[in-house]
């Protein structure tokens, strides 16, 4: 058995045009294969559209954490909660939840946050190469403040960030308080009474980015199928020989399935369950002034605010209230107020945002239960493979999650780093 794709049976088809599946599709085209991808809507307008564009490796950790299932029992209720559990009467999701409290013990976020970052360890060196190939990845690299109302929570707050890091990545020695740590970046409120700077963590605008890995595929010659809608396969001998989408049958050599929160009816369709659930996040952009140079964390109401092109988007949420993606604009509202202690009375009234802010977003951002990717070769199909699940983690991990299983696709060989996000561990 080899996922080696075979001369003359067609391209690599990479169903799913984000981040995660255009940087998978970019490193098979990079090493020779011929390449096509198969897009429902248009490149980046899934959930790489509106979120953060954090390219970070102090906030790459699992979800589900000590503690963390309290604290979304607390905000049953509560819409305004930065993470909001709405029960739903649906088994899977009681199921999945079943599992994401068995995944928050010490042990195995331990576990998860080592193997995000052992993956995570190539991130720069790949956005790097990526540029010099003449990808326009918009990275910069300003930094980000992680800022806070009380001087104990940040405290707190930095003595967990030190210890995970490990020495992978510098962390300040202590934090600024008082009158002095809303200078750390001209956007911060006087109310913020504490904050410490992470250098060298990153920002792209996602959608940007998108549009520049597809014009870098179009130059090499890699087919890109927008708005095709795959609705099936075409299967022989345990191989998968044909993608069938709306615009016809793609023959291929090798399949990849990243295709977000579409990807567990996609796998239904060669046999496989995928407990994904989709964890919505929010988004907006307004334009402030002065507008924050860092990417900025806003540490008692988990939101966040980013410097992308000539606007500032701010963001925040996790809405566990099953897979769709209708917006709530209570949520909204909520991460306008959150935003609000940090930056300053940027706004009045709620009634206000109608009229300040531009693109308001939702976007299910795909979990599983142990908040890990699935990055791994289908069991039972020799050249069948699929990248989803990178919950908040898309961006970030999109280069070397698209550059290993791109190894992978090549030499039929799973790369060890992959190991912790096998297919096959779903199934316990």
């Amino acid at each position: 058995m080899t996922g080696l794709p075979r001369a003359g049976q067609g391209p690599v088809v990479v169903v799913g045009g984000g981040v995660v599946g255009l940087c998978t599709a970019y490193y098979l085209a990079e090493a020779g294969l011929a390449v096509e991808v198969v897009e429902r809507s248009g490149l980046g307008s899934g959930v790489s559209r509106g979120n953060a564009g954090w390219v970070c490796l102090s906030h790459s950790t699992p979800v589900p954490a000590p503690g963390v299932v309290r604290y979304a029992l607390r905000s049953l209720g509560r819409p305004d909660s930065p993470l909001y559990l709405r029960p739903l009467p649906d088994p899977a999701f009681v199921r999945w939840l079943w599992r994401f409290w068995r995944s928050s013990t010490p042990a195995a976020f331990r576990r998860g946050y080592s193997a995000i970052a052992e993956l995570n360890r190539d991130t720069f060196a790949l956005f790097d190469g990526l540029r010099e190939a003449g990808v326009a990845t918009t990275l910069t690299r300003p930094g980000m403040v992680h800022a806070f109302l009380s001087p104990t929570e940040a405290r707190h707050h930095l003595a967990i960030q030190r210890q995970m890091a490990d020495d992978h990545y510098p962390m300040p020695d202590d934090v600024t308080t008082g009158t002095e740590a809303h200078l750390l970046d001209d956007a911060l409120s006087p109310r913020v009474r504490a904050a410490y700077l992470v250098e060298g963590e990153g920002v792209v605008d996602p959608e940007a980015f998108a549009r520049g890995l597809g014009e870098a595929l179009a130059a090499t010659g890699v087919k890109v199928h927008e708005h095709a809608e795959v609705m099936d396969f075409r299967t022989a001998g345990g191989r998968v020989t044909a993608v069938r989408t709306t615009q016809g049958e793609v023959p291929c050599s090798a399949v990849v399935i990243a295709a977000g929160m579409r990807s567990p009816r996609l796998l239904h369709a060669l046999g496989h369950r995928l407990p994904l659930q989709a964890g919505k996040g929010y988004s907006f952009s307004v334009d402030l002034d002065p507008a924050p140079r860092h990417t900025l964390y806003f540490g008692e109401r988990r939101a966040v605010a980013s410097p992308i092109g000539d606007t500032t988007r701010i963001g925040g949420t996790m809405e566990l209230s099953g897979n769709n993606n209708r917006l709530d604009w209570r949520r909204i509202v909520a991460v306008a107020l959150a935003s609000r202690h940090y930056l300053g009375r940027w706004f009045d009234d709620p009634d206000d945002l109608v009229s300040l802010i531009r693109d308001p977003w939702v976007g299910g951002r795909p979990f599983l239960p142990d908040g890990l990717p699935v990055i791994d070769r289908l069991p039972g199909h020799d050249n069948a493979f699929t990248a989803t699940g990178h919950g908040m983690l898309g961006v970030t991990l999109g280069p070397a999650t698209g550059h290993r299983l791109a190894e992978y696709v090549i030499t039929g060989r799973r790369p060890d780093v992959l190991a912790p996000f096998r297919f096959d561990r779903l199934r316990h």
